[in-house]
Formats: structure tokens, C-alpha cells, sequence
């Protein structure tokens, strides 16, 4: 066998004094034999004290039974490969090291290459705490919906009671009763909604509706049937077309509140002096089913608000009751389905949303 030449070896000496990994090589007795600068840099202590003190006195006290037994285990055929172990250094620092180690029988020696991976671990340790902490602010989210839910029940209770003592039998005013109407049909209506709600979070949901094979019209006669009096008051005009497709498989709280908040954007944004106009149509397409969603309205800028269509709290127009939250919440349900959806505006003009289901 062809052995190496002194050139060589001292480059093999260079590379192995001036790599940023620990290098180390072990003796069975426990003490280091051979170690690169890096290992006395990192701990701190000078090498007199690496060689003279058992290797495992500057293991983490924690993990010190651990790194024993993993030494133990350790044969020719049996590598140590990525183990993590945490070291203290001279001024009592924690750091944390990842082992690559081989076994030389005949010699009773370790060879091992260690890594610092202390950051990748503050981050790992940040990265769960701020996972912790996410989740529960997302439960006291759940817990105060669910108490707002719950607690609005009771007036629109009373509202519904009250309507039911009404003697309609005493009004002879057409315009009155049509008024009464709209009213017990919205406080209807709004009981069913914070019902359901109810008995969403009673059930403690936690995850989304299971994607299902959905009607287009059934799905969108229940959503004007939600909002028929914003409809009848505004005197909106809804024209559909599903006659080239009229089902999706999806989820049925996503397509209802894409179609609600469409709409009541719709008649929301209406062009002032013209009553709104909305066209609702369905196309099927090789790669899945298209939606497009077009009215008369106000419409935008796009150059002046583009980027922020679909961003939280961005409102386009000063109208009171915009709260920037509509558009953010149905893109997000549209692409957590894989989906997507485009704009078209003019001002004056319309605007014209178009949604891609894909297959």
C-alpha cells in the first residue's frame, strides 16, 4: 500500500488544525489523545486541561449518563452518527455539539468530528416557544368567539320575541308589514348563523369542513337566502350561469363565505345612483372549475392597490363599515385549498373576481 508523503501530511496536519468542526480522537480510557484548536476555542480551557480530564467532565452534567451510554454502544460496526449532546465550557456556557464518531478496534481509539449546532438550537427552542405561544393565542381567539357567539344569542332572542308579540293583525300599513318581514326574516337568519357557530365550537372543531362534491346553486341559494333583505333593500340583481358546471368538491364553509363576502362586497361598493348588478358564472376547465364573480360597482385602482387586494385590514374606499377582513379571509381559504384568484377593476366600472378550483 502506498503510503503518504511528507507534503501531504503536513497539509493533512493543516487541514486538521485549521477546521472550524471539532476533530477529536479518543483513547478507551476516556481521555482525549488528539484534539484541534477549534475544541480548546470553543470550551475555553487550554490543552493541558482537555488532555488531563476525563472527557466526560465537560459533558452537561444532564446528559452525561446519556453520553456514556452512547460510548459504550459505540463498535466498528456500529457507528455514532448525528448524536447531540450538551457540553459546559470554562465560564459555564451551555453549548451543544453533534457527533459523528467511528471506533478503531485494534488501536481502542474514537475518532470523532463534532459540530456546534448551539444556535441551530436557540432557534429550534424560539421556533417551539413561538409555536406555544401561537396556539394559545388561536385558543383564546376560539374561547372569546365562542363567548361573543354564544352571548349574542340572547338579544337576538328577545328580537325574535318581541317581533312575535307583534298584533300584525292591528297594522294595516303595507310598507310596515314588508319592513316587520325583512326583520324577522334577518333575525332569523342571524340566530341560525350564531346557532351553527355554537355548535361548531361546542364540538370543539379543529380543523376545517372535510371537502365534499357541492352544488353550486344549493350552495349559493343558501347565502342569499342568508342576506335576501340586504338584497331586497339594496334592489340587487343576481344573475347566475352554472349550466356548464354546477358542482365542485370542496369545502362547503369556504364556498360560502367566498360567495357571501363577493356579494355583500358587491352590493357593499355599489356605484352610487345605480343599482348593483352581479354575475355569477362557472366554467369548467381541463386543469379544474373556474368562478367568476363581476359586478357594477365603484370598482378600484389596480395600479394604485396593487399587492394589497387580498392583505388584512386594507380598505379602498372610505365607507364606514369596511373592515379589510372579506378579501383576506376567502384568498386565504382559496389557496389553503390550492386554489387561486385574480382581480380585474376599473374604477367606475366593476370589478370582476376570478376563482380557479383546481381538480
Amino acid at each position: 500500500m502506498k503510503t503518504l508523503n511528507t507534503e501531504v501530511l503536513k497539509k493533512l496536519e493543516l487541514f486538521f488544525d485549521i477546521t472550524p468542526d471539532l476533530f477529536c480522537i479518543a483513547g478507551y480510557d476516556g481521555y482525549f489523545k488528539r484534539i484541534n484548536p477549534a475544541v480548546s476555542t470553543l470550551l475555553g480551557y487550554d490543552e493541558k486541561k482537555l488532555y488531563n480530564t476525563p472527557i466526560n467532565e465537560f459533558v452537561h452534567p444532564e446528559d452525561q449518563a446519556l453520553t456514556a451510554k452512547a460510548r459504550k454502544e459505540l463498535t466498528k460496526s456500529n457507528p455514532l452518527l448525528n448524536f447531540e449532546n450538551r457540553y459546559l465550557t470554562k465560564d459555564g456556557k451551555v453549548v451543544w455539539l453533534s457527533w459523528t464518531s467511528m471506533f478503531m478496534e485494534n488501536e481502542e481509539l474514537i475518532f470523532a468530528i463534532a459540530k456546534d449546532i448551539t444556535y441551530k438550537k436557540k432557534l429550534e427552542n424560539e421556533r417551539k416557544l413561538l409555536i406555544a405561544n401561537l396556539t394559545t393565542i388561536n385558543k383564546d381567539l376560539e374561547n372569546l368567539t365562542y363567548r361573543t357567539t354564544h352571548d349574542l344569542r340572547s338579544p337576538v332572542n328577545n328580537l325574535i320575541s318581541i317581533y312575535r308579540l307583534i298584533d300584525l293583525s292591528k297594522i294595516n300599513d303595507e310598507e310596515t308589514l314588508n319592513l316587520l318581514e325583512l326583520l324577522r326574516i334577518s333575525s332569523e337568519n342571524l340566530k341560525k348563523t350564531l346557532d351553527n357557530y355554537v355548535d361548531l365550537f361546542s364540538s370543539q372543531k379543529n380543523s376545517d369542513s372535510i371537502p365534499e362534491q357541492l352544488n353550486f346553486t344549493d350552495v349559493l341559494n343558501s347565502v342569499i337566502s342568508s342576506i335576501n333583505s340586504l338584497i331586497k333593500t339594496s334592489n340587487t340583481n343576481i344573475k347566475v350561469d352554472f349550466s356548464k358546471v354546477n358542482t365542485v368538491y370542496y369545502k362547503k364553509d369556504f364556498l360560502e363565505s367566498i360567495f357571501l363576502n363577493l356579494i355583500t362586497n358587491s352590493i357593499k361598493y355599489a356605484q352610487p345612483g345605480r343599482s348593483p348588478i352581479i354575475r355569477i358564472v362557472s366554467e369548467e376547465l381541463k386543469n379544474g372549475t373556474q368562478l367568476t364573480v363581476e359586478d357594477n360597482g365603484m370598482g378600484f385602482d389596480m395600479e394604485k392597490v396593487k399587492g394589497k387586494i387580498f392583505g388584512l385590514n386594507q380598505k379602498f374606499h372610505n365607507l364606514e363599515d369596511s373592515k379589510g377582513i372579506g378579501l383576506y379571509l376567502i384568498y386565504h381559504q382559496i389557496t389553503r385549498m390550492n386554489g387561486n384568484i385574480d382581480v380585474e377593476s376599473k374604477v367606475g366600472q366593476g370589478t370582476k373576481f376570478t376563482i380557479h378550483f383546481p381538480n
